[in-house]
């Protein structure tokens, strides 16, 4: 159902994406280690409730272009969703970001507004909020690891075991089907895509970007995964980073809670999507 990869240029690159359905844009953005098909299922659910659900390849992906220069700090990820909206056609969109995806759609809120009907994140509560504990810096100590430029070295070994295990600890119930994270471990297969998606990680500064430190005006929605490695205190001290209306979903399962209880994240997505219409 709409499987086949689309095209478009957007903000200086030529971005894949697949898309399902027709109706009001979503754009369903997703994170590291994933791809686009990530959103398969919610693009089949979406589609079927009146929603033209689009799942682009964020920058780097492929079959997205790696960009010339290195740029892939949060503004510059959020611009990009910003500049493919037009691109395809509309003015606005819901914007669904998971993980990278979800940083990059609260830059996209903070820098326009306008362009974004509705925010939902999966995962990430708002940056600006988090406070580095050592609790917290042993948890995301992957961040420290795939920002050194080694990393495109190592990642690759025994077949890319790293990436099945930081799905393992960022979703520690979740019992991960076979062929799971095949989709991202062939696109991390060629040299270049990966070092694009580490990239990510490079780009990571202490000073937040400017789109962070503008309280965000359109209606958010995130989700927090119980078992994910955020504490779900966090979704509740980001609640001030926020001027419009804010809630969190609270739902079993861990960082890849859209894929771990796909039936009970797909019925909470569809009833705030209403309020989108």
């Amino acid at each position: 159902m709409g499987d086949d990869v689309r095209f478009v240029q957007a903000n200086g690159l030529r971005f894949g994406y697949l898309e399902s359905g027709s109706g009001p844009l979503v754009l369903l953005v997703h994170g590291f280690p994933d791809t686009a098909h990530t959103w398969d299922a919610t693009r089949a659910v979406l589609a079927g409730a009146g929603f033209r659900a689009v799942a682009p390849f964020t920058r780097g992906y492929a079959p997205t272009e790696v960009p010339a220069q290195e740029a892939y700090d949060s503004d510059t990820l959020g611009r990009d969703l910003l500049r493919i909206i037009p691109a395809l056609g509309e003015q606005s969109a819901v914007i669904i970001g998971h993980d990278w995806g979800a940083s990059a759609a609260y830059s996209a809120a903070g820098i326009e507004p306008a362009a974004v009907r509705m925010l939902v994140t999966l995962a990430i509560p708002h940056p600006a909020s988090i406070t580095p504990t050592p609790a917290l810096i042993w948890r995301v100590r992957h961040f420290f690891a795939l920002g050194q430029k080694r990393a495109v070295r190592w990642v690759p070994k025994n077949d890319f075991a790293y990436v099945d295990t930081l799905v393992h600890r960022w979703s520690p119930e979740w019992h991960v089907p076979p062929g799971e994270t095949a989709a991202v471990k062939a696109i991390f297969r060629d040299p270049r895509a990966l070092d694009a998606a580490l990239g990510y990680y490079r780009a990571l500064s202490p000073r937040p970007p400017k789109s962070y430190r503008e309280k965000i005006t359109v209606p958010t929605v995130c989700f927090a995964g119980e078992s994910d490695i955020v504490a779900q205190s966090a979704y509740d001290r980001a609640a001030r980073c926020f001027a419009g209306p804010y809630e969190v979903v609270r739902m079993k399962g861990g960082h890849f809670m859209h894929r771990e209880h796909p039936d009970v994240f797909h019925r909470e997505l569809l009833r705030v999507l209403a309020r989108a219409r």
